[in-house]
């Protein structure tokens, strides 16, 4: 059976809330539930099991829907020395108010030093919010330390999504 994910982030709420759910079906249904009722104040009943089942999306290691934004910032460096550990204060610092679902680095193989960052955020607002949290400034600025050059951003909206 493919595992599912359900996450708060995507559903509106006024709670800012970022469960982010995985597992099968019917597992994955039950545990939504108890947050849903616990953690948002919503009755069980079969109109929240609906919405519930609506939000489901089969889970992959880099969830991505429509209407998701994903910032690439490119950049040169000698290596990636440090950005495991300046990823990991990051984490630390921002704690819940982390917006971004996932990251990804990948070295351009025809241009050695030359390196590409994907984020991942479930929309632009978030992606702002998440932007403009103190402990995202202090990592940009470590960044800019260990790279060289100016960084060049690219913001882009998820148009279409399709599993090849």
């Amino acid at each position: 059976m493919t595992r599912m994910t359900v996450d708060c982030r995507t559903i509106p709420s006024e709670s800012g809330c970022t469960m982010t759910l995985y597992g099968e079906p019917d597992d994955l249904l039950r545990a939504a539930v108890a947050h849903a009722v616990d953690a948002h104040g919503h009755t069980d009943d079969e109109e929240l099991r609906d919405v519930l089942r609506g939000a489901m999306r089969p889970a992959s290691a880099l969830d991505l829907g429509e209407g998701a934004f994903v910032q690439v910032i490119e950049f040169r460096a000698a290596g990636l020395d440090g950005f495991d550990e300046a990823e990991a204060e990051w984490l630390a610092d921002i704690g819940d108010a982390r917006t971004a679902t996932w990251s990804v680095i990948a070295a351009d193989r025809d241009d050695p030093g030359r390196y590409l960052q994907l984020v991942a955020f479930p929309d632009y607002e978030s992606a702002m919010r998440n932007s403009k949290h103190p402990a995202t400034g202090r990592i940009a600025e470590r960044i800019r330390e260990m790279t060289e050059g100016e960084q060049t951003f690219r913001n882009l909206d998820v148009q279409r999504v399709a599993g090849l």
